[in-house]
């Protein structure tokens, strides 16, 4: 029982430094706050992405796992905990973004984008694309 209660502990341990190293990598490229702000454009990006029939269909089905985790009380690692409650859910968008770009190219994003330019430029930037404009 102690050696699975201390694997566990050892595993959270581990996804918890993972998710600190993702954030400062990131952060040296996008200002989190930023980020955060364009979080409900995010969530129409992503609904827009998973309905639409020219993505492959895997990515699609990744795009509606990803909202249903998003929308679901159990989350990786507790929202409740300062900085990394959020930063987890961060991360796994940006993974799947990036996922998005490598398979269909950055203009399914554009296509998608329902926000400014400039948020546009953030999740683009986030996605692991260059923004052409």
């Amino acid at each position: 029982m102690w050696r699975v209660a201390l694997g566990v502990a050892a595993g959270l341990v581990l996804v918890w430094l993972a998710l600190i190293a993702a954030l400062w990598r990131v952060k040296g490229r996008v200002d989190l706050g930023e980020a955060l702000r364009v979080l409900p454009d995010v969530l129409r990006l992503l609904k827009r992405l998973a309905g639409d029939p020219a993505l492959p269909r895997r990515v699609r089905i990744t795009l509606w796992l990803l909202l249903a985790y998003m929308f679901s009380p159990i989350d990786l690692i507790p929202d409740f905990i300062p900085v990394i409650g959020y930063a987890d859910d961060a991360i796994i968008v940006v993974l799947a973004l990036r996922s998005v770009v490598r398979s269909s190219g950055a203009d399914a994003i554009r296509r998608h984008w329902p926000g400014s330019p400039d948020g546009l430029a953030v999740i683009l930037r986030l996605a692991g694309a260059k923004d052409r404009g």
